[in-house]
């Protein structure tokens, strides 16, 4: 095999990624030559996860927290991610403006809207009205959960891991290195490569799904702008347009160039949330930031915790309960973004301390979402016909934006829009927004992967990455013909079965760094010294 990489120009493990480029390919041909099987097997499966494995999902990420929290308050907060003497390489405020960049724009500009709206018209809590001022209340903490700390949980504990052992003893840059201390030097042998195989196509997926969601909803404001057919046939030349961005990207070496339109990206997005608070009710919206800081604090115990057991759970009528469709289906997609988001958040983290880490990854991102969701969900449930009386007296107007999520998620902003000043402009930006976030996750996520396959923080050869790159746009291309129609549901079956083992390697990652941090000796020095790689 190393013959075949060297004619090949590669620089990469060969077993690592023959195997992930053929499981990859094999499964874009078993989509184009038996897509319904395909499709129904993922459906089987996702039940079956759901029904049975939903509570492991909910409990584990409360686990996460709770290991995360006692990791950053005890002795071992003071070990820094990195050499003994080093320092972090960027200043606190470079340093939250990167969590912000690294893992939450495309996510929010689905959701922001969508999700609140969503709740508020369909409570997912017994006995709420719908479009009352208590399923308001429920529809803010539920989104806020979703989106807030347990999220950046799962993004958190991997990010920890890889800093720790990644930064602190110069292992490779792979998910394998993380379990140095249970496996040893067998993380270079089959079961490193096993774990690392999985931990690939596990983000190749979730990257594609993400990019799936990111066309339909370019489609939907394509649709508000000009009125053109959102379907499929749209879905993939949009997916087509934004892989080939990420191509031209890799190929070109435009590092510099692609971090300043992230960062310019952001502004808009900054800009966009903004123009609402000024341009909506901003005395209201004001008030809703600060109440709702308060509703998520009070009812985070029983939310984290909720896992919808009185819901018809029977697998034959397709009905598994709320969740399924919601916490289930965001933590599987969550966790597998996180060896992507985990290796970008640990790298940018090196010389902190695991306090700073910790606290830094959980609440900086937490508190931004907390604002945005404040700002878009409220002002979205005002306009929509906030209780009774404002219901009654807003008449046909009443449960447009309701209608118009129902009808299409991913249309959920840009009809937002539509009741704002310059709303054809606004909503333009908002369309070239959601365009530079997934061209820009794209062309990132190529670049880990192949960091994945090289073990390296230094770029493979280009070949490499628009390999990855073009695998990323199939996937997703492939999926969303075989979602036809019914996108989202497909698109939530396929993460679904595919974060459930990297749900299930996250998890070990906890004993790993608990026998890490036992073999660092922290009693007279509050920096540590860094155990030896014999002393696991």
């Amino acid at each position: 095999m190393q013959g075949l990489i060297k004619r090949l120009g590669l620089r990469t493990d060969p077993y690592i990624f023959f195997i992930s480029a053929i499981f990859t390919a094999l499964f874009v041909l078993a989509l184009v030559i038996a897509p319904e099987e395909i499709g129904n097997a993922f459906a089987v499966g996702r039940t079956w996860i759901v029904s049975r494995l939903g509570w492991f999902f909910i409990l584990g990420v409360n686990v996460w927290l709770g290991f995360l929290i006692w990791a950053a308050m005890s002795r071992h907060g003071h070990i820094r991610l990195g050499p003994r003497d080093c320092r972090p390489d960027y200043s606190s405020l470079s340093w939250f403006t990167m969590l912000f960049a690294g893992g939450i724009g495309t996510v929010l500009m689905f959701w922001g809207v969508a999700e609140p709206i969503s709740h508020f018209s369909n409570p997912p809590l017994p006995g709420v009205a719908p479009h009352s001022e208590e399923a308001a209340r429920d529809a803010m903490s539920i989104a806020i959960y979703h989106l807030g700390l347990h999220t950046w949980t799962i993004f958190a504990l991997p990010g920890l891991a890889f800093a720790y052992f990644i930064n602190r003893y110069d292992l490779p840059v792979r998910v394998s290195s993380v379990f140095y201390p249970l496996l040893r030097e067998r993380i270079y042998g089959p079961w490193g490569k096993a774990i690392d195989i999985v931990s690939i196509l596990g983000t190749l997926f979730g990257v594609a799904v993400s990019l799936g969601l990111g066309s339909s909803q370019i489609a939907a404001g394509l649709s508000a702008l000009f009125g053109w057919d959102a379907g499929v046939p749209l879905k993939v030349a949009i997916l087509a347009v934004l892989t080939g961005v990420a191509v031209i990207s890799i190929v070109a070496g435009l590092d510099k160039g692609v971090k300043l339109l992230s960062n310019i990206n952001i502004g808009m997005a900054v800009g966009l949330m903004v123009f609402v608070l000024v341009t909506g009710s901003t005395l209201f919206l004001l008030r809703g930031m600060v109440e709702t800081l308060g509703l998520y604090l009070s009812n985070l115990p029983r939310l984290a915790f909720w896992n919808d057991m009185l819901a018809n759970t029977n697998p034959d009528n397709g009905d598994w309960g709320w969740q399924g469709s919601w916490t289930v289906f965001y933590w599987a997609w969550t966790v597998t973004w996180s060896p992507f988001i985990g290796l970008f958040v640990a790298r940018i983290s090196r010389g902190r301390t695991i306090r700073e880490f910790v606290f830094g990854v959980l609440m900086a991102p937490s508190l931004f979402t907390l604002v945005w969701f404040s700002i878009f969900g409220w002002q979205a449930m005002e306009i929509d016909g906030l209780g009774v009386a404002a219901r009654a007296a807003l008449g046909d107007q009443a449960g447009t934006l309701s209608a118009a999520v129902s009808e299409s998620v991913p249309l959920a902003m840009f009809a937002f829009f539509e009741n704002f000043p310059f709303a054809t402009f606004v909503q333009g930006i908002a369309v070239l927004v959601v365009a530079i976030f997934f061209a820009t996750s794209s062309d990132s996520a190529s670049l880990v992967v192949d960091m994945l396959c090289t073990g390296s923080s230094k770029p493979g050869p280009v070949q490499q990455r628009v390999f990855w790159g073009v695998s990323e746009g199939l996937v997703a291309a492939m999926l969303l013909i075989l979602a036809g129609d019914l996108g989202l549901t497909a698109l939530q079956q396929v993460i679904t079965v595919v974060g459930l083992p990297i749900f299930c390697l996250v998890f070990m990652m906890i004993p790993s760094l608990i026998r890490g941090f036992r073999n660092e000796d922290i009693d007279h020095i509050t920096i540590g010294k860094r155990p030896g790689l014999r002393e696991f």
